[in-house]
């Protein structure tokens, strides 16, 4: 089964400038795929696209085979965004609860379900604090808490470990692995090469609104020829663009 499909996908923003230039893209259920692309490619408005964020100018996407813009498709997608935008006047746990009422959940199952993210994010002891009292790590932490409170079928991770130190970022890519295992699919935007080659089994390179290549990172490398993921990197989204 698929778990998101995207077809002939076009967003040109007011002004002209075109973000997604009928973009295709196919994610198999219970995957850990991953999407590289520098900044300006696409990744974010992708991303918003799939989510209600953005409205596309063209094109379709799927979740599970439902149309995107439906209630029940919405329900089966987390997103941690890559900026923290949690309100910073409410405690950690309320932030989650409150969260909960946008999927549907009455306030004892929100309640339930904020405590057992907490718990599962090492954020349990600070539940009562507000947000604004948290450190950046911690932030991030309750950022992907959030995502995961209505149990989606499809978790989009963007950029979950930017700006993060070495321990919280090895937590993070357990999160993942186990989350994936249990399955959960999972779409990962990163900036951290090693980090797509370790932890996903498909890699996407977007560059200037396309997919211009897909594979796993062995077959990716043979295929240009180059003994890592960053040289890959480099030959297909840095060259510059025939004219």
């Amino acid at each position: 089964m698929t778990a998101l499909s995207v077809r002939g996908l076009v967003k040109r923003y007011d002004g002209g400038f075109l973000a997604l230039d009928r973009l295709d893209l196919d994610i198999p259920d219970g995957s850990l795929f991953g999407l590289l692309g520098p900044n300006g490619a696409g990744k974010t408005t992708l991303i918003g696209s799939i989510c209600n964020l953005v409205r596309p100018t063209d094109g379709s996407i799927e979740i599970f085979g439902l149309p995107h813009e439906s209630r029940a498709a919405r329900q089966l997608v987390g997103l941690a965004e890559q900026e923290i935008n949690v309100d910073r006047f409410l405690s950690i746990r309320q932030a989650l609860i409150y969260h909960g009422g946008y999927f549907g959940l009455g306030r004892r199952d929100a309640a339930a379900r904020a405590d057992e993210a907490l718990e599962l994010l090492g954020l349990a002891s600070k539940s009562k604090q507000s947000v604004g009292d948290l450190s950046g790590g911690m932030q991030r932490r309750l950022v992907l808490a959030r995502a995961l409170l209505h149990r989606p079928r499809l978790l989009i991770l963007d950029e979950p470990t930017a700006g993060v130190d070495v321990d919280l970022r090895s937590e993070i890519w357990h999160l993942v692995r186990t989350l994936n295992a249990a399955g959960t699919t999972i779409l990962l935007t990163t900036h951290y090469l090693e980090e797509a080659e370790s932890l996903c089994d498909e890699i996407a390179l977007i560059r200037q609104g396309r997919i211009v290549d897909r594979g796993t990172s062995g077959d990716l490398r043979l295929r240009y020829e180059v003994d890592t993921i960053a040289a890959l990197y480099d030959r297909v989204i840095r060259e510059p663009v025939a004219s």
